[in-house]
C-alpha cells in the first residue's frame, strides 16, 4: 500500500465523513498510522509547514487552529468515528520550560469543571493565567462534549497520546470517560428527555516504542477508549496493545566523574519467545535504502558506527548517551542533527540526514516532507508503527506490518491532488493562520538535511 493518491472522503460508515479527526495533527504520524490500517483520515494543524507536508503527502487536511474550529467553525469539522489527538507537548515536555506539568493539578481540576459546563466559559477564563499551550490538552475532551451538545452524538473510539508527564491528566479523562461523568439527552419510551450516561471502557499506560518496532527509544502516555453503547458490553476487554519486541535496557556506568557517561548494553532476552529484538538503526535504514534513494536523501552507513547524543544525561552535558549502530536510536527530537555519528575509530561521521531521522520514526524513507522547520516536524510526530499498533488496539484490527516493518510512501503525491488539498484545507477567501509555505522558497534537503561533520562545524539554530 503506497500513499493516499485516490483516498475519498468516505468512511467505512457511510454516516461519517471519514473514520478518523486527527487534532494537532502535525505532518501526518497518526494519518500514516490509519492509512496503512485501511482507515481514512482527516487532520487539523496550524503550523502551515507541517500542512504543507500533508498536503504533498495526500493526507486531508484543516490548516486552522483547533480551538476556533471548536468554538467558531465545528460546522465545518468533519463527522468521524475515532476522535485523535496528540496536543502541543512543549509546556509538558522535559525538553520545556515545564509551565505545563507546575500546572498539571490545575488542568485536572478544569477537566470536571467543563464535564458541569460544556461551554467552558469560566474554564477559558482560568486558563488565560497558564502557558497558552497548556489548556490544549483539554481540547480533546472539548471536542467530544461538542460532539454531543451539537448532536451529532459522542465518538465511537478515543485515541490520545502525549509525553509521559500527561500521564496525570489521562488519569483525569479516564475518570469521568469511564465513570459516566458526561451525560447526553435521549428520549425514552415515553418521549421524554432524558440525560442518558455516556460511557467508555478506557486503557491508558506510558508505552515504550521500541517495544512496538520503532527503532528509537521513546516513551508517551496513551490513552484510548471505547464506547459502550446501550446495554451492549464488548465481549473483550478494551486493552492497550501488547509489546511485539523486546525493551531496550541501558546501565549507567559505576565509575562517578568528568567522564562518567551512559554506555548502551545488550538488551535483556526476551520475557517471552514471542517477543522480537527491538529493531536497531542499522537494521532500519538498511530496510530503507530503496526509499532513501528515491528521496535523494541518503548515505551509506554500511560500516559500523556509534552516536553521541546532543543531550547530557541529567541536565550534564559531560554525561552523553552513546548508541551504537545495531542498537535503537535516542527519542527523536527537532534536534537530532546535533547528534554525532562516529565511526569505530572516532572518526566524525556524516548527521543524519532529514529522511534518515524520519526513518528512525519509522516513517517511509520516501515520505515526502516539506515546507520549514521539517526537522522539528519529524520530531515532533506520532511514529506511524506505533500508531498503528494503538489505533488497532482501540478499534480491535490487527495490523498488518511489511516484513522488516518498512512501510513505503511512493513520495509526494500528484501536484494536481496535493493543490486540490491545499485548497480544500485553507481556501482562498481565508486567511490561514501561518499563511501558505508553498508561497515562500522551499528548505533544500540537501543543506538541511546533510548538516556538518567535525568538531568546527556551527550548531543549528533549532
Amino acid at each position: 500500500m503506497s500513499n493516499p493518491e485516490t483516498q475519498t472522503h468516505d468512511s467505512e460508515d457511510r454516516s461519517f465523513d471519514y473514520d478518523v479527526l486527527d487534532l494537532f495533527a502535525g505532518p501526518g504520524g497518526l494519518d500514516v498510522a490509519a492509512h496503512f490500517l485501511g482507515l481514512t483520515s482527516v487532520g487539523i494543524e496550524l503550523d502551515g509547514n507541517a500542512c504543507e507536508t500533508r498536503y504533498r503527502a495526500g493526507l486531508p487536511t484543516i490548516h486552522a487552529d483547533v480551538t476556533v474550529m471548536r468554538k467558531e467553525r465545528y460546522d465545518e469539522v468533519p463527522h468521524t468515528r475515532v476522535l485523535a489527538g496528540g496536543p502541543p507537548c512543549q509546556s509538558f515536555s522535559i525538553a520545556g520550560k515545564g509551565a505545563g506539568r507546575e500546572a498539571l493539578d490545575t488542568v485536572t481540576e478544569l477537566i470536571d469543571e467543563l464535564i458541569e459546563d460544556p461551554e467552558g466559559q469560566l474554564v477559558d477564563k482560568k486558563l488565560e493565567d497558564l502557558d497558552s499551550r497548556t489548556g490544549l490538552v483539554l481540547e480533546p475532551l472539548r471536542y467530544l462534549l461538542k460532539a454531543i451538545t451539537s448532536g451529532r452524538g459522542p465518538y465511537q473510539y478515543i485515541v490520545l497520546e502525549q509525553v509521559p508527564a500527561v500521564y496525570a491528566v489521562w488519569d483525569a479523562y479516564a475518570r469521568v470517560l469511564a465513570g459516566g461523568a458526561i451525560k447526553r439527552p435521549r428520549l425514552d419510551s415515553s418521549g421524554q428527555v432524558q440525560n442518558e450516561d455516556v460511557k467508555y471502557q478506557v486503557d491508558y499506560e506510558v508505552l515504550r516504542t521500541e517495544e512496538y518496532g520503532v527503532p528509537q527509544t521513546r516513551k508517551r502516555a496513551v490513552l484510548i477508549a471505547r464506547l459502550i453503547d446501550g446495554e451492549q458490553h464488548p465481549e473483550e476487554p478494551l486493552k492497550l496493545p501488547g509489546p511485539t519486541h523486546d525493551r531496550f535496557v541501558t546501565l549507567r556506568q559505576k565509575s562517578v566523574g568528568d567522564d562518567a557517561t551512559l554506555f548502551p548494553v545488550e538488551s535483556k532476552e526476551p520475557e517471552t519467545s514471542s517477543k522480537k529484538p527491538w529493531r536497531s538503526m542499522h537494521t532500519a535504514l538498511f530496510a530503507a535504502k530503496k526509499e532513501l534513494d528515491a528521496s535523494h536523501d541518503s548515505i551509506s552507513r554500511d560500516s559500523k558506527f556509534y552516536v553521541v547524543s546532543n543531550y547530557g544525561s541529567g541536565g550534564d552535558p559531560k554525561k552523553r548517551g552513546i548508541r551504537h549502530w545495531d542498537q535503537p536510536s535516542f527519542t527523536v527530537t527537532g534536534k537530532i542533527s546535533r547528534n554525532r555519528p562516529m565511526d569505530a575509530n572516532g572518526k566524525p561521521l556524516s548527521r543524519f540526514t532529514l529522511h534518515e531521522a524520519g526513518v528512525l520514526q519509522s516513517f517511509p524513507g520516501d515520505f515526502p516532507w516539506s515546507g520549514r522547520d521539517q526537522a522539528q516536524q519529524v520530531g515532533n510526530a506520532v511514529p506511524p508503527v506505533f500508531g498503528m499498533h494503538v489505533l488497532g488496539a482501540a478499534l480491535g484490527l490487527a495490523p498488518s506490518f511489511p516484513d522488516g516493518l518498512n512501510l513505503e510512501w511512493g513520495g509526494s503525491v500528484d501536484a494536481l491532488r496535493s493543490a486540490d488539498l491545499r485548497l480544500e484545507g485553507c481556501p482562498r477567501e481565508r486567511v490561514c493562520p501561518t499563511g501558505h509555505p508553498y508561497d515562500q522558497p522551499a528548505e533544500d534537503s540537501s543543506t538541511t538535511s546533510r548538516p556538518r561533520t567535525g568538531a568546527s562545524a556551527k550548531s543549528p539554530s533549532k
